[in-house]
């Protein structure tokens, strides 16, 4: 993996992810940035949500779990002035007519296969969730 980000103006800059994807990031206006994009720490947690939200549709798919919506909503905070993020806590919103248990089971697989989510472990992120049925 490799990715290149390039300067534009002020604090904003475009990073590609050498797959010809790319996107703007920037700091909010009360940061002295234009506000035309995600901050890079933002970014973070959308890579999170995006994994968590990628990781389990494949394990429900090996698992034969049938849904018919799934939203993953994230709220990431830094604690105790820390300069990142210390906290994580996630609801996972499904729609479904499986068993509790047997989606349970699918967060419990992705959680230990998202590599984000591994990611933030590894630094010492707490992470927490849980589970509405929709």
């Amino acid at each position: 993996m490799r990715s290149i980000t390039q300067w534009t103006k002020n604090f904003q800059s475009i990073v590609d992810n050498g797959r010809n994807h790319s996107m703007v990031i920037d700091l909010p206006e009360a940061k002295g940035g234009n506000n035309n994009g995600p901050t890079a720490l933002e970014l973070c947690v959308m890579s999170f949500s995006g994994c968590v939200g990628t990781i389990f549709a494949m394990v429900a798919e090996k698992m034969r779990i049938s849904y018919s919506k799934l939203e993953v909503i994230v709220d990431a905070e830094q604690k105790n002035n820390a300069p990142t993020i210390s906290d994580i806590h996630f609801i996972l919103q499904i729609q479904t007519k499986e068993e509790k248990e047997k989606i349970s089971k699918c967060l419990e697989h992705t959680m230990n296969t998202c590599p984000v989510g591994v990611l933030f472990k590894q630094a010492g992120v707490q992470i927490t969730n849980e589970i509405k049925f929709i």
